[in-house]
């Protein structure tokens, strides 16, 4: 039966009662979660938010409500009322809280139906993520993705917290913006009152929080909402959410400490985690070097070893080439693998080559002595000096390739990931931090033809190579730093640049004219001369984070309505066409693709 409003007025949520509650009369409202029918007993579970609890139906104690609770089934949105009873010995639920309980229930209201869900709202299924989306308010039902979202909710009031009792104000930046060249493309907003003119959703609240600093507000953070049209992947989605913060009179020293102090109070009150009070730092070219990666994951220990001048005077052609022509040779040490059999190296040579690398030559030390085609070309003590240096041991297998310095690394680093997930070499469960310092400030865009700002053109350049920034640009290193955990740029940040003489520098250096730099940023360069303090700040993908503290891949899992990787709901089925009324009201007129006409 249906039943009013007064039937569901609950006494206590689904997740709650234990054996302190025996005997209590309660009134409990949820879904049905599972149902099972023993014939003169009814047993449900029913789910909300906090939790399951058993509800019993028996036939003898009332036919008239055992025969409403046979009509019931799951998903169907239910008020029970009844007394609290523990369980008979030997059918407790020990991993619930409710589990040593449940209730002997008298009445039930049917407040709601359900069809027959596309998949089962209970977790340990495996089901598709285009049907997870389009379903998106059935798959937030399910016990692991609540668990997301309380997490999601918690480390925000935890951010929020934290920034407030280290005296930063939390300021709403425009979502309606002008639109300015940040790396990636704008989202257009046409305005209906200025016709012909289009504001942009920001990509970040850059500009905003440095007027904030102009401003005198001295300490800022926001969790603020952004947005880039780029193509999509795992940890990107076209609108996504960023710690922001920006500090004024604030050294590199000072924006790490404070960042490292609130990820370590987010840890405590969210998972209830010490982490190190002080992360590993890393220069940019260290990272590179070691890793083959700006973004290294520490969580093993597998490093790039450069072994040019142990093998530079061997007399094996592929060497002396790549010697030659300015190349070097690196190394890389996999730990208890000098065993693999001929198909298993067969296989991690192709792996090699679909990482970017036109080769891999082998050197596995084993008991009975060394293996490698390098027997033919060096002696024995060469052998000896690589396992020396490498810190290889027997049973060990070093793999030795060459090539261009740069892309060597960075295929060996992609090679270093590829061979850590295969071997099961990376220590699940833990937090790795980084800072990697003193990136680049310029690029150049080899498509494009000029140099570019790596990170922002509102980065400074580090305090000893100002001078370089017009003699040897690319040799500038930025007072810029990213934090990296396990593997993953959580954000970026830099001390920016205040003063406008050395910010229209930058401008000039990237190739923009005093008239464009004017038209595009002449906001800030005028701010500049108002008495501009020195600030810093950092912006830390908020999304990336809850990925990682909950084990996940990708940042759709902790997002509540996410788009897919075509940047579509599938859910809502947006983005849509406008109606001719709407385009009308703003004067545009839509070009139709070329398939479509």
């Amino acid at each position: 039966m249906t039943g009013g409003e007064a039937c569901y007025r609950r006494t206590h949520h689904c997740g709650e009662l234990t054996r302190k509650n025996v005997g209590e009369s309660v009134t409990l409202v949820g879904w049905v979660n599972k149902r099972r029918d023993l014939g003169g007993l009814i047993f449900f579970e029913l789910r909300d938010r906090y939790g399951i609890t058993q509800i019993v139906f028996n036939s003898k104690l009332n036919k008239e409500e055992f025969n409403n609770a046979e009509t019931v089934k799951p998903e169907y949105v239910i008020a029970v009322n009844g007394e609290v009873m523990e369980r008979p010995e030997g059918t407790q639920h020990r991993s619930l809280k409710t589990g040593d309980v449940e209730v002997q229930a008298m009445k039930i209201s049917i407040i709601n139906t359900a069809k027959v869900a596309p998949f089962s709202v209970s977790d340990g299924q495996s089901i598709d993520e285009m049907l997870r989306l389009k379903y998106r308010y059935l798959d937030l039902r399910r016990p692991s993705m609540v668990r997301k979202m309380l997490l999601r909710h918690r480390t925000a009031k935890a951010v929020r917290d934290f920034f407030d009792l280290n005296d930063f104000l939390e300021i709403e930046t425009p979502v309606l913006v002008r639109s300015t060249p940040e790396g990636a493309r704008d989202y257009l907003v046409p305005s209906r009152v200025n016709q012909g003119k289009f504001y942009a959703l920001p990509q970040s609240p850059q500009l905003f929080k440095q007027l904030l600093m102009v401003a005198g507000v001295d300490r800022y953070f926001q969790i603020a909402r952004c947005f880039r049209d780029e193509d999509l992947r795992a940890d990107r989605q076209p609108e996504f959410t960023q710690i922001d913060m920006e500090m004024s009179f604030a050294t590199q020293d000072d924006i790490l400490a404070m960042i490292e102090a609130m990820l370590v109070h987010v840890f405590r009150k969210t998972l209830n985690i010490e982490l190190t009070a002080h992360f590993k730092r890393m220069t940019y070219r260290e990272a590179i070097s070691r890793f083959g990666s700006d973004k290294p994951d520490l969580r093993f220990s597998m490093e790039i070893f450069d072994i040019t001048s142990l093998l530079g005077d061997v007399e094996f052609e592929v060497f002396r080439k790549t010697i030659a022509e300015g190349g070097r040779i690196k190394a890389l040490r996999i730990e208890g693998k000098a065993g693999l059999s001929r198909k298993e190296i067969d296989d991690l040579v192709a792996t090699a080559k679909r990482t970017g690398l036109t080769g891999l030559i082998t050197v596995a030390y084993q008991n009975e002595g060394v293996k490698s085609i390098l027997h033919k070309h060096m002696d024995s003590s060469h052998l000896e000096q690589l396992r020396k240096y490498t810190g290889a041991r027997t049973g060990d297998l070093v793999v030795v390739t060459a090539g261009d310095d740069r892309s060597v690394c960075e295929n060996l680093g992609r090679l270093r990931l590829e061979l850590a997930n295969r071997y099961g070499l990376i220590r699940s469960g833990e937090f790795e931090f980084l800072w990697v310092l003193d990136f680049p400030l310029f690029r150049y865009n080899e498509e494009e033809k000029h140099i570019e700002a790596e990170h922002h053109p509102f980065t400074s350049a580090h305090p000893d190579d100002v001078e370089m920034m017009e003699s040897a640009p690319l040799k500038v290193r930025a007072n810029a730093y990213d934090l990296v955990l396990n593997g993953v740029e959580l954000g970026s940040g830099s001390i920016r640049i205040h003063e406008r003489h050395i910010q229209e520098r930058l401008f000039k250096a990237i190739g923009l004219s005093e008239e464009e730099a004017q038209a595009k940023f002449g906001f800030l360069l005028n701010a500049f001369e108002y008495g501009a303090p020195p600030h810093g700040g950092i912006a830390l993908g908020f999304d990336r984070l809850l990925a990682v503290m909950s084990g996940v891949d990708s940042i759709r899992e902790v997002i509540a309505f996410p788009k897919n990787q075509s940047a579509v709901c599938p859910m809502t089925g947006g983005p849509v066409e406008a109606t001719e009324e709407q385009l009308s009201l703003l004067k545009i007129r839509v070009e139709k693709p070329q398939e479509a006409r």
